[in-house]
């Protein structure tokens, strides 16, 4: 906070005692939500699009996922369109493969996930199953490139 923020603050003649509002930020949600056909893809868009703060709305429906972008709160967004479709959303737990360290860790890899995509998992239990064991590890480097020491036969 600068001075003459902490200045207007103190010599505020405004009345009551007012909250100062936080102004939301322009986000991009993504949700994902069966869209089956056209009149489906269009009550999704209906559903958001009267919405205050929305500025566009995607519908993919291959991806099955709409793509909301405004001043809104995300999970506003998500219960509107879940109260409005009658339909099933959530925000979309895919990230493209190449972001994830393993991306067909038995928790991560997804068969319903569109192609390109993996679920987001930030559980550790994830983590350390597509970790290496000790063994594992010995034994891909006992014939690794790097390794001086390594075994001549490869």
């Amino acid at each position: 906070m600068g001075a003459l923020d902490h200045l207007s603050n103190m010599f505020d003649c405004s009345s009551g005692h007012s909250k100062l509002k936080k102004r939301k930020q322009l986000q991009t949600v993504e949700i994902k939500i069966k869209i089956d056909c056209e009149g489906c893809e269009r009550k999704v868009r209906r559903s958001v699009e009267g919405m205050k703060g929305v500025t566009s709305v995607e519908v993919n429906p291959k991806q099955s996922k709409l793509t909301v972008v405004g001043y809104v709160n995300p999970e506003k967004v998500v219960s509107r369109v879940a109260y409005r479709t009658g339909k099933k959303a959530e925000l979309w737990p895919y990230v493209p493969y190449d972001v994830v360290e393993h991306p067909y860790a038995p928790g991560v890899y997804d068969k319903k996930a569109p192609a390109g995509y993996v679920r987001n998992v930030d559980d550790p239990h994830v983590s350390q199953l597509a970790r290496a064991s000790s063994t594992e590890v010995r034994y891909t480097t006992a014939f690794s490139d790097e390794n001086p020491s390594a075994c001549v036969v490869m």
